[in-house]
């Protein structure tokens, strides 16, 4: 049964492409395709879809709508995921996302529209409650690590370094062994060793995993404000 998506894009040539990609895969839906805030809520609430694809900055303001929008959407229809789309690898944008909870969301670049099949991945995976940051975010997390070389991160070694960019992406131990070439045990000695690092408390999986990304960007000095 294909996944049924609400789809938020203001620029009119990138929602009909993006709107035609996905309509080229049997795994997809796409319920509505809408330019603004309001009409994506509308859809929204007229649809009830199983995820939604949308840009971060929309009408009226065009700052930061899509993550507004995907709070709203969370708070009031929890089964349904949301996927932001940005223009550049924000690390405050992520971190703003997801600050308040990180199941059923996800936080990609624009870029990876062109992968459909990277693009459906991602709504399914937030779909089921799971979460998904970009690669590229990922990365440029990381690779700041000697600036929080004080911080709990500076403990961590350069296979937990490794382990922690794969679970960022949403993948789970099985990929992540897979990718690493290790064992599913091997990944999970080293998850609950940077878990313990960082002194992660013990919520639900994926909220740990995402945690862990979103301590790296406490650790480099960005305010936690919830």
């Amino acid at each position: 049964m294909p996944l049924r998506v609400v789809f938020a894009e203001d620029n009119y040539l990138v929602r009909e492409g993006t709107s035609a990609l996905l309509g080229s895969t049997s795994d997809v839906e796409l319920v509505a395709a809408v330019s603004d805030l309001d009409s994506l809520l509308a859809a929204v609430d007229e649809h009830r879809p199983d995820a939604v694809l949308t840009d971060i900055r929309m009408p009226p303001t065009n700052t930061t709508e899509g993550i507004e929008a995907a709070r709203r959407i969370r708070a009031e229809h929890p089964d349904i995921g949301v996927v932001v789309l940005s223009q550049y690898a924000e690390e405050d944008y992520a971190y703003e996302l997801l600050r308040d909870g990180a199941a059923g969301l996800g936080y990609l670049l624009k870029e990876r529209v062109a992968d459909v099949d990277e693009l459906v991945r991602a709504l399914h995976e937030v779909a089921r409650g799971g979460s998904v940051l970009d690669p590229k975010v990922v990365e440029g997390l990381v690779s700041r690590r000697e600036r929080a070389a004080r911080s709990p991160l500076g403990q961590l070694t350069e296979r937990e370094q490794e382990v922690l960019t794969h679970m960022a992406q949403g993948q789970n131990n099985a990929a992540i062994a897979k990718d690493l070439f290790l064992t599913e045990r091997a990944v999970e000695k080293h998850i609950n060793s940077l878990f313990h690092k960082l002194g992660l408390t013990e919520e639900t999986d994926v909220h740990r995993r995402v945690m862990a990304v979103l301590s790296f960007l406490r650790e480099t000095g960005h305010p936690a404000t919830s």
